[in-house]
């Protein structure tokens, strides 16, 4: 079997050069990693959530989560409460700074995506959104 011709393995080859691409700019903006990328995406889409709740909407490992949270505390852009009904759970909130940075990497992701689509083309864009919701809804995240 030709790898090249296997869908799966073009759709990860794909996915991972898309992703290397638009960390490139992040990391060179922000010098932020995947997870930390991925982590301020969610907390500042949801505004307070859980490291739980990151983990599973992001599909990242709680390790890398747990790694990537530490990082944007130190940092000074996310702040950590303590659930007061359940002590073991900690909600996550972006700072002023936080969420100022969240904006600014936004406006980057918007950029990068309108690129991407004008490369593909409007037609092929919808036409690959397509392919990835079908294959969302009948595979699941």
């Amino acid at each position: 079997m030709a790898l090249e011709g296997f869908l799966p393995y073009r759709l990860a080859r794909a996915a991972e050069n898309v992703s290397r691409q638009f960390a490139a700019l992040y990391r060179k903006r922000h010098g932020m990693t995947r997870p930390e990328w991925r982590t301020l995406a969610t907390i500042g889409q949801f505004n307070r959530i859980t490291a739980t709740e990151i983990g599973l909407h992001s599909s990242m490992h709680k390790t890398k989560v747990s790694r990537a949270i530490k990082t944007l505390e130190d940092r000074g852009w996310v702040t950590r409460q303590v659930d007061e009904s359940d002590r073991r759970v900690e909600h996550l909130e972006l700072t002023r700074d936080g969420r100022s940075h969240y904006m600014e990497l936004v406006q980057l992701a918007r950029r990068y995506e309108a690129k991407l689509i004008a490369t593909l083309g409007q037609a092929n864009a919808e036409q690959l959104s397509a392919g990835i919701s079908a294959i969302e809804a009948r595979l699941g995240e």
